[in-house]
């Protein structure tokens, strides 16, 4: 898909860290963004500057993704291209425990991991559906995509650390759907690839200690740093614009894999 003013696309997560890295390099090619998240003053102040729109949407909810569809297409159109950024993080718990000092065996809770499911897999899934079946009211381009779509999993979904089990679930649900989903949308022209991340500097590592990110730095092999959101971005973007990419799962992680903790 050629990048340029007649394309719109919708991201998740769009108002900080790999979304919004992602809504600039897609805007920078001419593209039309409409910045779905919960952080309004952000997501209006990153949408202004793009010249794109932002759209308050809790991607829990349905009804709440629905609305945010229909204020996107309402303002840029109907979008082709569709990236799922939105998330939230581990809640670290293990499975089962027991406290070392008194004993006592605690359960991981229900609720936590089922949130968790919530926002990172059924989420991400609510959106794609949404997003394809808006983009079969189109004709094919020139090129013969008609839409891409480009989720975020994470390394978590093949190397989970202790604690991790409801994030590492529902990063490896996004990961196990996208082969189906690019054979299911195959003949409607319209691709789906997800990306992997390994250790970013996202605004999760913001209030991090240096100390901390230099350790988190160390584990990666090459290059030993963070990953730029920006390279996260231009993945995503060679994810969108290379017609023969798709239904493929890509780390993108320095190499590293992920110690048990």
């Amino acid at each position: 898909m050629k990048l340029g003013s007649d394309i719109a696309a919708v991201i998740t997560g769009g108002a900080s860290g790999l979304g919004e890295a992602t809504a600039r390099r897609l805007a920078g090619h001419g593209v039309k963004v409409a910045l779905f998240d919960l952080n309004e003053e952000r997501g209006e102040s990153v949408a202004a500057e793009l010249g794109g729109v932002y759209c308050s949407v809790d991607v829990a909810s349905a009804l709440s993704i629905e609305a945010g569809f229909t204020k996107a297409r309402t303002a840029i159109g109907q979008e082709r291209i569709l990236i799922n950024c939105a998330g939230v993080g581990s809640g670290k718990a293990r499975t089962a425990s027991r406290d070392r000092e008194s004993g006592e065996i605690s359960e991981h809770s229900l609720e936590s991991f089922a949130r968790i499911i919530q926002v990172n897999l059924i989420g991400t899934f609510c959106c794609i559906t949404k997003s394809a079946a808006g983009m079969l009211t189109l004709d094919p381009l020139a090129d013969g995509d008609r839409g891409v779509i480009v989720n975020t999993a994470s390394v978590a979904a093949e190397d989970g650390q202790i604690g991790q089990v409801g994030y590492s679930a529902s990063k490896a649900g996004v990961v196990g759907m996208t082969l189906p989903i690019a054979r299911d949308l195959a003949r409607e022209a319209i691709r789906i690839n997800t990306i992997l991340p390994g250790l970013f500097s996202t605004p999760m590592f913001a209030r991090a200690s240096e100390e901390f990110k230099a350790k988190l730095c160390a584990t990666v092999p090459f290059p030993s740093r963070l990953g730029m959101a920006d390279e996260f971005a231009q993945l995503a973007e060679t994810m969108i614009t290379c017609g023969y990419f798709n239904g493929e799962d890509v780390r993108l992680d320095g190499a590293i894999r992920m110690a048990p903790r």
